[in-house]
């Protein structure tokens, strides 16, 4: 088998029940996406019996002798277990063609949730993007994301609107510096929505006291895991994932129904702890690993070889705004993430 082949559609079981499919992530900052540790969001799921997860584990804690007690992908990413992290995702390795994993690049991800709060129009992030990425310099695009997420997030709900004037004096400064240029054409679209960002700050102070948040990814990855494994068929699936405090019972009933809407067929998302369940432990592994190789190449000093080896495991619907790391992960750029909006 090609190493660099794409495993296609989700393998079938073969006896009609619930496909379940053990999850984790990798590189959450909750929603601060501009000023955290990591560029790339990862959320991988994985479909391999539990009985084989054990032995994939016991495998590679005879190939690295750690005495750590609980295995992460830092120790597969090291580089003198190299061997071992091919071994890993390789089509003859544990995951078999049985695995796929979301990416979130954090920067596209801030501004496609901006153009759909500001402009109603999910589309225009690629112009948004190419503009902060080509047109401004590097001082001006982080100051310009920063603002934007700090319009976006919901903890800021209880300042008195803030974030709004904070926003739109940096637009406005920045409109001045491209005036007459394809990007202050687009940063002048903009600049016509601060009635909408205004309404969206009130609906926040407005809002009950569970709120979706529209700038955490970890949400529509989970919506997005489910429609990938449910496929074209509509194959009923239960998602097994690693406890996190964002997964109330309120988001994971929202988490559900708006997997249900855009036609995937969850029938469940349970918590578990990750450390007693071998499955999701291999899904954390293929997350960090994903996430690391992914914002390397994002940032220019990426690993060609693991870049491959990644790549039959990206699923198409992640949301990547960069043209020369999509190609290299096999995605079509940009790719919005319109349809699991919060």
């Amino acid at each position: 088998m090609d190493p660099h082949q794409d495993f296609g559609a989700p393998p079938g079981d073969g006896d009609g029940a619930v496909r379940e499919i053990a999850c984790d992530e990798s590189g959450s900052d909750g929603e601060n996406l501009t000023g955290g540790n990591t560029d790339v969001f990862a959320h991988a799921g994985v479909h391999v019996p539990a009985p084989d997860a054990a032995l994939a584990l016991r495998e590679i804690r005879d190939r690295i002798r750690s005495p750590a007690t609980e295995y992460k992908a830092t120790h597969l990413l090291r580089e003198k277990h190299r061997a071992v992290l091919e071994w890993f995702l390789a089509p003859g390795g544990p995951l078999r063609g049985a695995a796929r994993v979301h990416l979130t690049e954090k920067s596209f991800f801030v501004l496609d949730r901006l153009a759909g709060v500001l402009l109603d129009d999910p589309g225009a992030a690629a112009d948004l993007y190419r503009t902060v990425r080509e047109a401004l310099g590097a001082e001006d695009r982080q100051r310009f994301l920063s603002v934007a997420n700090r319009l976006l997030r919901t903890r800021n709900g209880a300042e008195p609107g803030s974030s709004v004037p904070l926003f739109f004096e940096t637009l406005d400064e920045l409109r001045r510096a491209h005036a007459g240029s394809d990007a202050g054409l687009t940063l002048e679209r903009l600049a016509a929505g601060r009635g909408r960002a205004e309404a969206y700050r009130a609906g926040l102070l407005d809002a009950p006291a569970v709120r979706i948040p529209v700038l955490n990814p970890l949400l529509p990855a989970i919506v997005a895991t489910a429609a990938y494994w449910s496929g074209p068929g509509r194959r009923p699936v239960r998602l097994v994932h690693d406890r996190q405090n964002l997964l109330t019972p309120e988001r994971i009933a929202w988490i559900e129904e708006t997997a249900r809407r855009s036609g995937a067929a969850l029938a469940e998302l349970r918590l578990v702890v990750a450390r007693d369940d071998p499955r999701v432990q291999l899904a954390d592994f293929l997350a960090g690993i994903a996430r690391k190789a992914a914002g390397d190449a994002l940032r220019g000093n990426g690993d060609p070889g693991l870049t491959a080896l990644l790549r039959p495991y990206v699923d198409p619907a992640s949301v990547w705004g960069d043209d020369r790391t999509a190609a290299a992960l096999g995605l079509s750029a940009p790719n919005s993430s319109a349809r699991a909006r919060g």
